[in-house]
């Protein structure tokens, strides 16, 4: 019985050293590997280290030697580089759109200033005289309206300013050709006639006119060829001819005319005035031979040739009554004609014009209220004020006479 208990105490202290043994075994792979897990964890963690026997990070020195890793260095430069260059961009872009503004506010300035002066323009022509308006509107060096009827002026700028006349005197060399010629009295046409430069109507030096076929030349066409060739008939030459001419016009008051030609082409001494074409074309028009060739449009020869007029305002101006026109480089545009609307005639001249029809038109349109302004005083200012329109601009040819 006692051997039986001491075998079985053996076997169980025996079973108790292998449990323990094997308990042991077990528990330390377990503390091995959680050890060695912990050092992973802390080898994230650079310049730590465990120190024995405990589990406390404590931080270590960079070793010696070691360099920051080259991805890290590269990637903080290229980020260093991204934020500069983002700067410079950023302060670009601020430069340009400080630019941008800049240039809109000069801009902006300038149109500001421009409305203003428009403005400023606006509110001074309409608080302008009427005599200023229609100054201001011309392009004529020298122009006149009168009363047809009185001779009264109702409207000048520079009237008495002597100026070349071009083919505007050739209302002279019509009318002395009328007193002195029958419509159907032969006209010769000699090589100086013939060889006169345009207008002309191309007369043949072999033959012979109607002298009423090259006065309606003249004063239609402006036909140079033509009023050489009728100054020789009258006068025997272009020279004797034109000093009738001048007789002829101091005879009616127009006394600072000089005449050289009998075409109206630049000549030295050879001069009139705004005023001076005005009187003479007013007593022309009293000729009742004179005015109804002025108011032709078109009109043909023996021969059937077509006669055009030069005059616009017989279908661009109402009222117009005849008219004659007149271009040379030296003259520029000129004009002399009669209007007229109701009871009331005006006269109108213009001299050294550059937009002579747009001229024309304004100073008709002037005048006439200029002239019921003179019959109704009491309402002239209204009426002026309020009626009188300036033409717009329009292109102008400068042909021919």
């Amino acid at each position: 019985m006692n051997k039986i208990k001491f075998f079985c105490s053996s076997f169980l202290s025996l079973l108790a050293c292998c449990l323990l043994l094997v308990h042991h075994a077990s528990a330390a792979p377990v503390l091995k590997h959680a050890e060695g897990k912990k050092h992973v964890e802390t080898k994230k963690h650079a310049g730590v280290k465990k120190h024995a026997g405990t589990t406390k990070l404590v931080a270590t020195k960079k070793p010696a030697g070691t360099k920051k890793p080259a991805l890290v260095k590269k990637h903080t430069g290229m980020k260093a580089h991204a934020v500069v260059k983002k700067h410079t961009a950023t302060k670009a872009h601020a430069v340009k759109i400080s630019r941008k503004h800049h240039f809109s506010h000069r801009v902006s300035v300038r149109h500001t200033r421009r409305t203003l002066k428009a403005r400023v323009g606006e509110r001074s022509v309409r608080s302008a005289s009427p005599d200023m308006r229609i100054n201001n509107a011309l392009s004529a060096k020298s122009v006149i309206i009168i009363d047809a009827a009185t001779g009264n002026t109702l409207f000048a700028r520079s009237p008495d300013s002597p100026r070349q006349p071009a083919s505007t005197i050739k209302v002279l060399t019509g009318m002395i050709a009328l007193n002195a010629l029958g419509y159907t009295d032969q006209v010769p046409v000699s090589f100086k006639a013939a060889q006169q430069p345009r207008s002309k109507v191309f007369l043949d030096q072999n033959r012979e006119y109607n002298a009423g076929d090259l006065i309606n030349a003249v004063l239609l066409a402006s036909a140079n060829d033509a009023s050489v060739a009728l100054a020789e008939k009258i006068a025997g030459s272009e020279q004797s001819f034109a000093q009738k001419m001048t007789s002829f016009a101091h005879q009616w008051g127009a006394n600072q005319t000089v005449c050289k030609t009998a075409t109206g082409l630049t000549a030295p001494g050879q001069e009139t005035t705004a005023r001076d074409l005005a009187t003479i074309f007013r007593h022309a028009m009293e000729n009742p031979e004179f005015a109804a060739r002025m108011k032709q449009i078109n009109v043909h020869t023996a021969e059937g040739k077509l006669l055009h007029s030069h005059n616009r305002a017989l279908w661009q101006v109402p009222g117009s009554e005849g008219g004659k026109t007149g271009y040379t480089d030296a003259a520029r545009q000129t004009y002399v004609g009669k209007f007229r609307r109701g009871n009331d005639e005006i006269i109108v001249a213009i001299m050294g014009s550059e937009t002579m029809w747009r001229d024309l038109k304004n100073l008709v349109e002037f005048g006439f209220l200029k002239k019921n302004a003179h019959q109704v005083a009491a309402a002239s200012g209204a009426v002026l004020g309020a009626d009188l329109k300036v033409a717009p601009a329009a292109e102008v040819k400068t042909g021919g006479t």
